[in-house]
């Protein structure tokens, strides 16, 4: 009988989720190529190829479709094998720019209980500003925002969140009409974006729509009530970027930051997890 490295086969499913063995490596806190050689050496133990690769794509091939269940089952009884005599529940306090959190939350926090199935997450979602402040105050582990301070150098940069003018379809301005605009109660880094670019590029706007969170700026676009500067990646299925079509200005991208004070493996591991499949996400 076949004995499997169970990091090998979490390396495995790591890459699989996250699209990347770069970004599994971060998840795991090792180098690309020791997540390679690793998964390597599972397919050759198996005499299976699990992953197809190429420069810039890496998926599964039918054998690591075929496997992936399994490997899953595998990774999970594992991690429930080797905290089977936890005492203590470790709290995880992380605060989220609602600007960056999309349908793909339920992924991400599935992601962070397999790698470590006790682990109390405790998720508080407000504005950057918000949530950098009770970081800063102490009040969480951990904090991911969208970055608004240029002078400030602490964190990790996970990616750049690209944004656009988004909106129904069919959403229609008049010639000579202002521009209908959903935004953020001020002092929203996003808005302050949004109208700066159409100040400088002398856009007339007004605002029809204050909502207090994306959900209801999604839901204000997605009725035709207006356009919203939101990133593409967490706009509301089925809204489109109609920044061409109506002849605004370009939004510069945003880089979501990553901020924790956090030193123990434990939950330095379920961050790593965390800021990693926000990043495969963004891809």
């Amino acid at each position: 009988m076949k004995t499997l490295d169970v990091e090998a086969v979490q390396a495995f499913v790591l890459v699989a989720d996250l699209n990347s063995f770069t970004r599994a490596a971060a998840a795991m806190d090792t180098t690309q190529s020791a997540v390679s050689l690793k998964i390597k050496r599972l397919e050759d133990g198996l005499g299976r190829k699990l992953l197809e690769r190429t420069p810039r794509l890496v998926r599964l091939s039918a054998e690591g479709t075929a496997f992936l269940g399994a490997a899953r089952h595998l990774v999970a009884a594992h991690q429930s094998a080797v905290g089977a005599f936890a005492v203590e529940h470790r709290r995880l306090i992380v605060g989220i720019s609602h600007h960056i959190v999309g349908a793909e939350l339920a992924t991400l926090l599935k992601r962070m209980n397999a790698t470590d199935p006790g682990l109390v997450i405790e998720l508080h979602v407000d504005a950057s500003r918000e949530v950098l402040a009770a970081f800063d105050g102490g009040t969480l582990d951990a904090a991911i925002v969208l970055k608004h301070d240029a002078r400030r150098r602490d964190g990790e940069v996970l990616f750049a969140e690209q944004f656009g003018w988004m909106a129904a379809p069919d959403f229609h301005r008049e010639s000579g009409e202002p521009l209908r605009l959903a935004t953020q109660a001020e002092p929203c880094s996003v808005r302050a974006m949004a109208v700066d670019a159409l100040d400088a590029a002398g856009v007339p706007w007004t605002e029809v729509f204050v909502g207090g969170g994306l959900a209801t700026i999604g839901a204000a676009i997605s009725a035709g009530l207006a356009v919203a500067a939101l990133a593409r990646r967490v706009a509301p299925t089925g809204t489109i970027d109609l920044g061409p079509r109506l002849g605004l200005p370009p939004l510069p991208p945003r880089e979501v930051i990553l901020h924790s004070k956090l030193s123990d493996a434990r939950t330095r591991r379920a961050l790593r997890t965390l800021g990693a499949a926000f990043s495969a996400n963004a891809a």
